[in-house]
């Protein structure tokens, strides 16, 4: 019985250090991600990038099959998770190896799968920080989420337009045009990629999909605040 106990007891230990592991790994690919595509060539993907996104894909699919391994029904437990799986491979190292031609657009599109987990772990992180009250967790979630995909977005813009649209002058400007799309207030830099014009659809619709919630919590607020000082 003592095997079993000391099992039981290092699983969930083992499976909270790759939690933190994998927040981890979710920052560094998302300054790796940064470092590329601002610093970068926009031709060619550099050999620390692909190694990063390596290490990091690695790190991801470790705590996949560590959480395998602690789960009471596997073949459900896969079955369920089958997706973050599929975003922990390696894609764009497995092309690199290949040999096929790469572009650095898609390159870069592909590299960023990972970050789709890296963000769920760093939400779950967030509302974790955040008090025990249901909506001020969500609330710090979607403002996390927001911020994170706007960001992101800016940087899928910035690589693809910025060797082909006269109007985009430096990162700022990408980042600038990311912020006035999510608020649906738009920006005088319209896309000429087929990824930029999908991003531009993509983020006002993000902003019009989780206004309501903010709306919400500010009406909670208030109502919650009013009930106080009656």
């Amino acid at each position: 019985m003592a095997p079993t106990a000391t099992t039981a007891t290092t699983r969930p230990g083992i499976v909270n250090t790759f939690e933190i592991l994998k927040l981890i790994a979710g920052i560094v690919l998302l300054v790796a991600v940064s470092w590329e595509v601002i610093g970068g060539d926009h031709i060619h993907l550099s050999r620390t990038y692909l190694t990063v996104q390596f290490v990091v894909c690695i790190v991801f699919l470790c705590d996949f099959f560590v959480r395998l391994a602690a789960a009471e029904r596997r073949g459900r437990f896969f079955w369920h998770n089958i997706l973050f799986l599929l975003l922990s491979i390696p894609w764009v190292n497995i092309t690199v190896w290949s040999g096929a031609d790469t572009t650095h657009d898609w390159g870069i599109v592909v590299s960023l799968l990972p970050l789709l987990r890296a963000l769920l772990a760093m939400v779950i992180v967030v509302r974790w920080m955040v008090s025990a009250n249901r909506m001020r967790r969500l609330f710090a979630a979607y403002i996390f989420t927001v911020v994170v995909f706007t960001y992101i977005s800016a940087l899928v813009f910035y690589d693809y337009e910025v060797l082909v649209n006269p109007k985009l002058h430096g990162f700022g400007n990408a980042l600038w045009w990311a912020w006035m799309n999510v608020t649906t207030v738009g920006a005088e830099i319209f896309p000429v990629t087929a990824i930029g014009k999908v991003f531009c659809v993509m983020l006002p619709s993000l902003g019009m999909m989780f206004f309501p919630i903010f709306t919400t919590y500010v009406l909670q607020e208030y109502t919650h605040k009013k009930a106080s000082d009656d």
